[in-house]
């Protein structure tokens, strides 16, 4: 019995008996009829899937038992502190009567003076020319402020980086959108943006012009700060004012010079110790900079701090052992220790002597003497000297691992139990031009960091390879995804490298670095998005071509057993579609398309769309192998009404037969509260202490429990676009299994009528549901869990259906 099921008590049975008895005069809302012996398809195995995309912060700080964020000492020092600002995340500088903001995906610099229940707040912006991006504005209402992009409550005006669009947005940890309105001005110009709330509505002004007014029926909290904001935007701001009822003020952003430690790390003193610091380039062990750590003066310790992705705290038991290391040189003795948040109490601690003038690992080991769920790694001096710090690591050990890798074992079981059958990592991480296979492979200390995408400051602790062996012990099938403009040299060596023999050189490369066995790598996507980001280019669209047949050629050289799966964007009324599909035919093995899955009707529009797909490719070429696969299958959501778009895609997908395959449900895995990609979408949420599924988690554990490989015939009366239900059996025949999606606000009856099976010897229904909303949380892990209740044994019988449920009814013989 699956452990997150829940079993009804035999007290609810006999109610649910008689509730279903008392309504057995009212007629079913729908009929259900299968026909079990008329096989229709075959359902892929690997339909089960998930995608991380976001090595920062899906792995950092979650699967990969890293505990240091920002080992390298890569991030800069950094900017002034404001005096009466928070800056969370992002680039701000003031400078004559402006603030000046880095692009970057949803930065935010908090006012923290003055809250506003109802008022105006105002900006002028202008955004730098050639810069691009998305948008800009204002946050109001703000409470509850974090790092990540929706770490906040709150609404958000802002406008476009063309100058072309308003839009007002909320935020509850996450972004809703409220309205929008079409504008014109000239973005590299001086823009007045404000906004005006009070008697239950919002109203956004341009330029002293009312441009949008909204009310908002679930309104966040109305008291709250005001805040500046950049999406993916270089902007200036200034003569920033708040009014609240008669008085106004003008905000003066002043400044004081930050200390001058990498942003990740914390410095700290004791005593009378006066200490110096320098973020130092061009002498690191391993990328551009080293933090080094002087003790000047004094008596007491002086050293830096590292509390983890998000200054979260490291999570530590009592008596659980942690191993590190870490690279010093300099003079003085060192102390690296496991202590509290403000450093008043050291649960382990170790002394590091023998420094020299060049660069050496210490290896350490620190036992914590006591419980913290937010204690920091800190390394210090406790006499005069002087010592540069580089690539230090903190890790878990033993059963605190999974399977023996150095990943968290709470995050990877809990994957397991999900019942995932394939997982892809990819995404548009993938795209930056320091994602390269053979940066990933070898010593960890060594490997260069790199400009990524969603984390500037990325480094490759985890890549392609700690990937695979993650989904080798934990039974999955791996796909990823390379950039294309890898070499086509490189290419040929990576699949030696995972699929060749230890007699070959890359296979006797991969041996040296621990692994004999080749992996057996199966699917590998060329690119990810490619040709989305600057629309319909033909040129683009040939240049992928291109890219796509010279990698072709240097790993099906090498390989031939491995399927490549085109990632050109999907656009079938685009003239460049046809003529892509051509020059791919008989290369690629798949087309990578990412839907969106979150809303009601996903699985209709999926299914429109995958028909659409397989349609234009038999017209193309009646003889065209390409099928199709789903590497993300994309939302805003990890609630109830997730679920049931993603159960009806799955549904939609098991209907295509063997055309698709897999659905990979984005993102596998999000840190609680934190969303650098601006989605809120994960599927296993964590914290450094906890783990726990959402509802769209239970929705794919069921569905992989109860899997069976063949689709069978089935059809409906007297149901609306509300209920959708594939059926599902065995090769045998002796089981059944339907997927039942009701996406209606109201309960069903329906009436199930199974051929084909000559006697039923059990019956029982596994459901989730709740209302569109309804998620889980540390403090309820378990809120939306999936319900099992027994049957009648029965192959004729009336099925009662929750409002918003997906449902599974097995009947076996």
């Amino acid at each position: 019995m699956n452990r997150f099921v829940k079993i009804l008590p035999a007290a609810a049975l006999c109610l649910c008996a008689a509730m279903t008895a008392a309504c057995s005069g009212r007629e079913p809302d729908a009929v259900i009829a299968v026909d079990a012996s008329k096989v229709e398809a075959d359902i892929t195995p690997w339909l089960y899937g998930a995608c991380i995309e976001d090595v920062n912060h899906e792995i950092y700080g979650g699967l990969y038992d890293q505990r240091i964020f920002g080992e390298s000492f890569e991030e800069p020092v950094p900017n002034p502190l404001f005096d009466d600002c928070t800056a969370y995340e992002g680039s701000w500088r003031a400078e004559g009567g402006e603030v000046i903001a880095a692009a970057h995906a949803g930065a935010k610099l908090v006012y923290e003076p003055l809250e506003l229940a109802s008022g105006r707040a105002e900006a002028e912006l202008k955004f730098v020319r050639g810069n691009g991006g998305d948008n800009a504005g204002l946050l109001v209402g703000v409470s509850e402020a974090g790092n990540g992009a929706d770490n906040f409550n709150g609404y958000e005006i802002s406008l476009a980086a063309d100058g072309r669009k308003v839009v007002l947005g909320k935020h509850r940890k996450n972004f809703t959108p409220v309205a929008e309105a079409a504008v014109s001005c000239d973005p590299a110009q001086w823009n007045r943006l404000g906004v005006q709330t009070g008697g239950g509505k919002i109203r956004v002004l341009l330029n002293g012009a009312c441009v949008l007014e909204a009310a908002d029926d679930d309104p966040v909290p109305a008291k709250g700060k005001v805040a500046l904001r950049t999406w993916n935007s270089e902007v200036r701001f200034r003569n920033v004012k708040i009014a609240d009822g008669s008085r106004e003020r003008t905000l003066a952003f002043r400044t004081t010079p930050a200390v001058q430690i990498s942003r990740q790390w914390d410095a700290f003193s004791t005593g009378d110790a006066v200490a110096a610091y320098r973020h130092t380039a061009g002498d690191a062990f391993n990328g551009a900079h080293a933090q080094a750590v002087e003790f000047v003066s004094g008596t007491g310790t002086v050293g830096i701090a590292n509390a983890g992705l998000n200054r979260w705290g490291i999570a530590v038991r009592k008596g659980q052992r942690f191993e590190g290391r870490l690279y010093l040189k300099g003079t003085g003795d060192v102390v690296v220790a496991l202590q509290s948040a403000d450093g008043t109490a050291s649960y382990a601690a170790q002394r590091i002597t023998g420094l020299g003038d060049a660069w050496r690992k210490f290896p350490f080991e620190l036992t914590a003497a006591a419980a913290d769920s937010n204690a920091r790694f800190a390394v210090y001096l406790d006499g005069p000297g002087r010592v540069q710090v580089d690539q230090a690591t903190l890790m878990s050990t033993g059963s605190d691992r999974f399977r023996g890798l150095p990943l968290r074992a709470d995050i990877g079981q809990a994957m397991v139990d999900q019942g995932l059958t394939f997982l892809r990592y990819g995404g548009t991480m993938v795209n930056v031009p320091g994602y390269r296979f053979k940066k990933m492979i070898g010593d960890r200390d060594r490997r260069p960091p790199y400009c990524g995408h969603w984390y500037r400051w990325s480094t490759n602790g985890f890549g392609i390879e700690d990937f695979v062996q993650f989904c080798e012990k934990a039974g999955f099938t791996a796909a990823f995804a390379v950039n294309i403009e890898e070499s086509p040299e490189d290419m040929a060596d990576m699949i030696e490298y995972l699929n060749g023999p230890v007699t070959s050189e890359w296979g006797r490369k991969r041996a040296e670095n621990g692994h004999p066995e080749p992996y057996g790598v199966k699917y590998i996507g060329i690119g990810n998005e490619e040709v989305l980001f600057h629309g319909d280019s033909a040129d683009e669209y040939d240049h992928y071509v291109e890219r796509f047949g010279l990698l072709h050629d240097a790993i099906k050289g090498k390989d031939p057993s491995v399927k490549l799966i085109a990632t050109a964007w999907w656009r079938p009324d685009s003239p460049s579609m046809e003529r892509t599909f051509r020059a791919l035919d008989g290369k690629a093995d798949y087309w990578d398309y990412h839907p969106w899955a979150d809303q009601l009707a996903s699985g209709r529009e999926v299914e429109a769309e995958l028909r659409r797909m397989r349609e234009l490719f038999l017209a193309w070429n009646p003889d065209t192998a390409i099928k199709c696969a789903i590497f993300e299958e994309n939302g805003n959501r990890h609630d109830m009404q997730r679920v049931l778009g993603h159960a009806a895609v799955q549904n939609a997908v098991r209907r295509m037969g063997d055309f698709v395959l897999t659905s990979c449900a984005a993102n596998a895995l999000q840190p609680y509260k934190q969303n650098d990609n601006g989605w809120d979408q994960g599927q296993v949420f964590f914290t450094p202490s906890q783990v726990w599924g959402m509802p769209p988690y239970y929705a794919q554990q069921m569905a992989s429990a109860h899997h069976e490989p063949l689709l069978v015939a089935n059809a409906m009366e007297g149901a609306g676009e509300e209920l959708d239900v594939t059926a599902t059996r065995s090769p045998e025949g002796s089981r059944v299994v339907l997927h039942i999606v009701n996406t209606g606000a109201e309960p069903l009856r329906a009436a199930l009528r199974v051929a084909g099976m000559e006697r039923v010897s059990a019956a029982r229904m596994v459901s989730l549901s709740g209302d569109l909303t309804a998620a889980n949380s540390p403090e309820q892990p378990e809120r939306i869990i999936p319900v099992e209740r027994q049957l009648p044994a029965k192959a004729a019988q009336t099925l009662e259906l929750e409002p918003w449920s997906y449902t599974i009814v097995v009947l076996d013989k």
